[in-house]
Order: structure tokens, then C-alpha cells, then sequence
């Protein structure tokens, strides 16, 4: 876990792609994508079954290191608005056990806005924190501080030779976008032109690598 200073508060940033607030004892995330495998199942394209239960094993093992009392979902928490009725019995119940024990919040995305059912916690469209606004996807035009989702931010780095593609945070003086942390998600590349018109040209990427934080400018 790496310090990161956003909007006068301190954070830990994680290298699975999660950040935690430890004056909240909050552990944020974002673009979880649960039941993903089982929507394309239901169009003939088989993926990994597993998603679900191993995004869940990485959620309780993050909770246990960091000591999380609350779990903030920065939404598509579910791959659609169905998602959280095709869980398996047991990935139910266990996700079942961390809403009960756990302050859980699901903050609604463009996948799951119209979510039928949630197993446990409580569903809002943005939640504001200590001045920071959590949401889904970044607003361009709103100068508040905001933690957001919704990009899945990946850095693409060619270093000798090799390719190299991290997960990672963006952030700008009042924005900090959090990487996606769905098993079977995909990445955008952090300098996109999509990330960088919410973001502006100060925009920087994030990398929590062992005990520091890289930066990598991304604006021109």
C-alpha cells in the first residue's frame, strides 16, 4: 500500500487496483463487473465461469489486509441490470456475509443502473464523503473534488523491447479516476483521448509499485 494525497485527504493506493481511505476505514472500487462470464454465456460466447467468485476472493483478501468497515463500489459493480440474480449460491452468500458485516455501499454505473436486486448494502447514483464526490463516471464540467470509475485506466509502456500493461490510477488536480478491478475486465489505455477530455492535459497515471508511486504525464 503507497500513500497517495487527493483533494487534502490521505490514502493508500493498492496495487490490485483499490484504494483505502483510512479516516473512513473505506475501501474503495470500481468496475467489479460481476457475473460478466454468465451475460456472454447467455450469447454463445463461453468465457472463464469464475469471474465472480475470484473478484470477491480479491475483495475479502483486501478487506482482511487493510482492516476495511466500509466497502464504497464506484458502480458496474454488475455486468448488467440482471447480474446480481445469476450469482451462484454460494458467491451469494458470501457476498452476502461482507454487505451484512461491512458499511457497503453500491454506487450505480452505466451497467448496472438499472440493477433489479442487490445482495445487501445500500444503491445510490453518487455518494459525497469529507468533500469528495464519489460517482461513476467522471463529470468534465464539475469542479468538485471526485473519485470515479468507469475508464478502466491501463498504462501501456514499451521498455526494451517489451511491452509492458499496468493497471492504473489517473488523476488531475481534482479528479482521480481508480482502475477497474473485475477479474475479467478489460483496460483503456490511460491516455486516451476520452480520459484526457475529462482529465485535462495535467492528467497523470498512478502506479503503486512496492513502496512508491510512479507518475507518468499523459497529456501532450
Amino acid at each position: 500500500m503507497v500513500p497517495l494525497s487527493f483533494a487534502g485527504h490521505e490514502f493508500l493506493a493498492l496495487p490490485e487496483a483499490a484504494l483505502f481511505w483510512p479516516a473512513r476505514s473505506a475501501l474503495l472500487v470500481a468496475d467489479l463487473h460481476f457475473e460478466k462470464a454468465s451475460w456472454f454465456a447467455r450469447f454463445g460466447q463461453f468465457l472463464p465461469p469464475h469471474d465472480s467468485q475470484a473478484t470477491l476472493d480479491m475483495i475479502e483478501t483486501l478487506v482482511d489486509r487493510t482492516g476495511a468497515q466500509a466497502v464504497w463500489s464506484l458502480g458496474d459493480s454488475f455486468h448488467d441490470a440482471d447480474g446480481a440474480a445469476r450469482l451462484d449460491v454460494r458467491t451469494r452468500h458470501r457476498l452476502r456475509a461482507l454487505t451484512d458485516r461491512l458499511d457497503w455501499v453500491w454506487i450505480t454505473g452505466n451497467h448496472d443502473v438499472a440493477m433489479t436486486e442487490s445482495p445487501g448494502g445500500q444503491c445510490c447514483a453518487e455518494l459525497q464523503v469529507d468533500g469528495i464526490w464519489l460517482r461513476h463516471e467522471a463529470e468534465p464540467t464539475d469542479p468538485r473534488p471526485e473519485i470515479s470509475g468507469h475508464f478502466h485506466p491501463k498504462l501501456r509502456l514499451s521498455l526494451r523491447g517489451r511491452h509492458i500493461s499496468r493497471r492504473c490510477f489517473v488523476e488531475s488536480r481534482t479528479k482521480l479516476i481508480l482502475p477497474a478491478l473485475g477479474a475479467l475486465t478489460g483496460g483503456l489505455d490511460a491516455g486516451h483521448c476520452e480520459i484526457l477530455r475529462v482529465m485535462g492535459p495535467e492528467a497523470m497515471a498512478l502506479v503503486p509499485v512496492a513502496d512508491r508511486l510512479l507518475r507518468f504525464p499523459l497529456g501532450s
